[in-house]
């Protein structure tokens, strides 16, 4: 399973008029802009993001004839916001939220944890994320199938959203005074995780309702974003599945 690469400029314009799950949008830094208008016109409303780049990127991608012009389509459908809230409507829910998220390595291991602790869904954003690529589905070993995926245009509009539904949501980030270990997780709960090197953003860690802190007890001052998640999570998980219990 990899990302599906469609070159050409009549093929990636038609590509547009479907519902395909276009990643991203490559045009050659030489083109002339007014050219694609149209192109670019339906990548905007769309809020697809288009990106220049060199030819020699274009040529790595594909050896098909491009005219300075390839999309990425996304290996693996994503489930739309308002799907994932049906699926879950009337019964406590976890979801986790990843903020910038760039290792598909990660994207993938959280993906995995998710399954095995019951979580019921991963939101990413559409731009500066990695995506659902052949890595993300290998690293996951087969839990891309069973976990919904969530991909949204404006994180902070989405976070609002799930509060508006009843979740509570906890953000992890070292400026946390809370301990991980005394969230209460009693309710749905929305659980936000940071990119590898920039962490949360400023304004979505505003909007989280609580802010919490793994400890470290060595000299190293972070743990890998797939780590914090799998701690996290299963923190929800121990509170809302107590041992001995059924």
């Amino acid at each position: 399973m990899s990302e599906s690469v469609i070159a050409g400029r009549h093929a990636v314009k038609e590509l547009l008029k479907t519902d395909s799950d276009i990643n991203k949008i490559f045009i050659q830094e030489t083109v002339n802009k007014h050219q694609i208008k149209d192109i670019l016109d339906l990548s905007k409303k769309k809020k697809i993001v288009v990106q220049s780049v060199h030819k020699n990127k274009l040529d790595g991608l594909t050896k098909e004839r491009h005219q300075g012009i390839v999309a990425l389509v996304s290996a693996h459908e994503y489930m739309p916001f308002e799907e994932l809230m049906q699926k879950i409507e009337g019964r406590r829910a976890n979801i986790i939220v990843l903020d910038g998220l760039e290792d598909p390595h990660n994207l993938g291991s959280i993906l995995r944890t998710c399954d095995a602790s019951g979580f019921d869904g991963v939101i990413i954003p559409k731009r500066r994320s990695v995506q659902l690529t052949d890595t993300v589905a290998k690293t996951s070993t087969g839990a891309i199938e069973h976990i919904p995926v969530v991909r949204v245009t404006n994180i902070n509009q989405t976070i609002d959203q799930l509060k508006s539904s009843g979740f509570w949501v906890i953000g992890s980030d070292g400026s946390g005074e809370m301990d991980y270990r005394e969230i209460k997780a009693d309710t749905n709960t929305a659980l936000v995780v940071g990119s590898e090197g920039q962490g949360i953003s400023r304004k979505t860690l505003e909007k989280c309702d609580f802010v919490v802190k793994i400890p470290m007890a060595g000299a190293i001052t972070s743990l890998n974003a797939s780590v914090s998640a799998a701690l996290l999570m299963y923190e929800v998980y121990r509170q809302q599945n107590p041992a001995g219990g059924e």
